[in-house]
């Protein structure tokens, strides 16, 4: 379908360096758009997001940016904004977690969920999307959670913040929908995130046992949905979002 065709795009994905977010980079590379991948500590040459990219026959370009820093999120927005060559989808992937009970969960943690998993992405997001709404072109995607809809457990930095950019994403596409403002949900995919829980036994099976796909999510299996919302072919799909969990929020 040519609507679903991205040559000619440029995309920026955040948190690109592994899991979902260099799964992202990649598809959207196929689908036909040159990256900017964003991470932390993402390598400025060779790294395996940009091997994937390129090998995709796109271009690829490395930026390091801490998203726990509001400086460096401001100042990384502002590049982006300004840039020559305009950015037409901004993937906000970059998230953290950190895990204890909400009775010792600490001031430290939650500020720091807060600030990687919301403040960040809502600050990125205006400096982009500003610029996308005064040319009138551009799609921005929210990485949500499963925790968007539930309370999950011990982590309720995690959920609050996932609860915020499902909202956050409802709100800027009330104002600007034109340009397409939605979120991915994703379910439990086997990234480093949830190590925790596929090394716990008791924990995992019942995750499995919940899924109606019967496994764990692969990063690949967010792929499909990027490369739609982030084509024509969502021209009229805003606000929304999607699960993309296995049938977990079914059951």
């Amino acid at each position: 379908m040519n609507a679903l065709d991205l040559t000619g795009k440029l995309a920026v994905v955040t948190g690109a360096r592994r899991g979902i977010g260099r799964a992202m980079a990649r598809a959207l590379a196929e689908a036909g758009a040159d990256v900017i991948g964003v991470s932390a500590n993402l390598e400025p040459e060779d790294s395996d997001v940009e091997r994937d990219v390129t090998g995709a026959g796109r271009t690829f370009e490395a930026t390091r940016a801490d998203f726990s820093d509001p400086v460096a999120v401001r100042r990384l927005g502002a590049q982006l904004a300004e840039r020559t060559r305009p950015v037409d989808i901004l993937v906000n992937n970059a998230g953290v977690i950190r895990r204890a009970p909400a009775a010792y969960h600490s001031d430290a943690d939650w500020e720091h969920v807060l600030q990687v998993d919301l403040h960040a992405q809502f600050a990125l997001t205006r400096a982009v999307g500003a610029a996308m709404v005064a040319r009138g072109q551009g799609k921005v995607i929210f990485t949500a959670s499963l925790l968007s809809f539930q309370g999950g457990i011990t982590v309720p930095g995690y959920a609050a913040a996932k609860h915020g950019i499902t909202g956050l994403t409802k709100a800027l596409a009330n104002e600007w929908a034109p340009h397409g403002v939605n979120a991915i949900a994703p379910g439990y995919i086997a990234t480093d995130n949830t190590e925790a829980l596929r090394d716990d036994p008791a924990r995992s099976a019942a995750i499995l046992d919940r899924i109606p796909a019967g496994r764990w999510g692969r990063p690949d299996d967010l792929a499909g949905a990027t490369v739609f919302l982030a084509s024509d072919a969502a021209a009229y799909v805003n606000g929304i979002t999607l699960p993309v969990d296995g049938g977990w929020l079914a059951r």
